[in-house]
């Protein structure tokens, strides 16, 4: 089933494109990175499944139209900084959330576990650091129960330290089957913590699917040794090869993620072939997004 269904969406500001004919489904349960340099888009679009900016053309449809203008209350969602009351505590400052939702059920208790803040919930948020904050900010937008929770660069400016427990609490709220969307720059990020991805440059789609099948998962290996044709012909015949390449000096192959590639060092070494260059690499999501964005110009 799928949650949010984007059709042709345009947005100018002038004579700039923030948004040309993107077109997008996201399906329930997913973790879904908008992916894209600043500037991209990313922040227009969430901006206008919010409600908060309108379009210039084309649409979107929450939840197959199901809840109409009711939607809303089915999402939660940050954008940009947190903001609340300084000199409240966290229990205070939820409290007020949970009255402008008007949710009964809420359980401050289990939101500040999850977001580990419970030691600190007495605590006036002037206090919390920059990864506080935004764990609290996380900790609102699930009062309500919302099914979609929208979040723009979650991990933006954090340390080591506070991308990790960010990272975490995303995951486990994806886990009881919440859908989650994200925009953000930061690569690595999205390839942890996302199922799906959308590159966005200048406003266009440039690619989208599971982030499995963006991200090419053979392992890529350079072999090389003192007999290269003799090695070539070795590789060919090794059926958990995928791919072979001469690339002059060493001869390039694909493998299977979960394939043993150490068996190849030995399996040479057992045919007579001395090894002078083995090197095993995953290609990674930096590694194909500069590829698909650069092909865009």
């Amino acid at each position: 089933m799928s949650v949010l269904q984007i059709t042709g969406l345009s947005k100018n500001y002038g004579k700039i494109t923030a948004l040309k004919d993107l077109n997008l489904t996201i399906d329930a349960g997913n973790i879904y990175g908008l992916l894209g340099p600043n500037g991209s888009g990313k922040t227009t679009t969430l901006g206008i499944i919010l409600g908060i900016l309108k379009q210039d053309s084309g649409s979107f449809e929450w939840f197959d139209g199901n809840y109409g203008e009711k939607h809303r209350l089915r999402i939660g969602a940050i954008l940009e900084t947190p903001n609340f009351y300084p000199y409240l505590n966290a229990d205070d400052n939820l409290e007020i959330v949970r009255q402008i939702k008007n949710d009964e059920n809420a359980d401050f208790d289990e939101l500040l576990t999850l977001v580990n803040l419970k030691e600190r919930r007495k605590s006036r948020f002037s206090t919390y650091s920059l990864g506080m904050k935004q764990r609290l900010a996380i900790a609102a937008t699930l009062i309500g129960n919302p099914d979609v929770l929208i979040f723009d660069e979650p991990t933006n400016g954090l340390d080591p330290q506070g991308i990790a427990e960010v990272r975490e609490i995303l995951k486990k709220i994806a886990d009881t089957g919440k859908t989650v969307i994200m925009a953000s720059h930061i690569l690595d990020e999205v390839e942890k913590i996302c199922t799906h991805v959308a590159i966005i440059k200048r406003g266009q789609l440039l690619a989208t699917g599971p982030v499995g099948s963006i991200i090419n998962s053979d392992i890529t290996v350079e072999l090389a040794s003192a007999d290269m044709e003799q090695l070539k012909a070795f590789l060919g015949a090794i059926p958990m090869v995928k791919r072979l390449e001469n690339k002059g000096k060493t001869i390039e192959i694909g493998i299977d993620q979960n394939a043993d590639h150490s068996l190849l060092n030995r399996m040479a070494f057992e045919q007579g072939i001395l090894l002078t260059h083995f090197v095993a690499r995953k290609k990674r999501l930096e590694t194909e997004f500069l590829e698909i964005t650069s092909k865009a110009g």
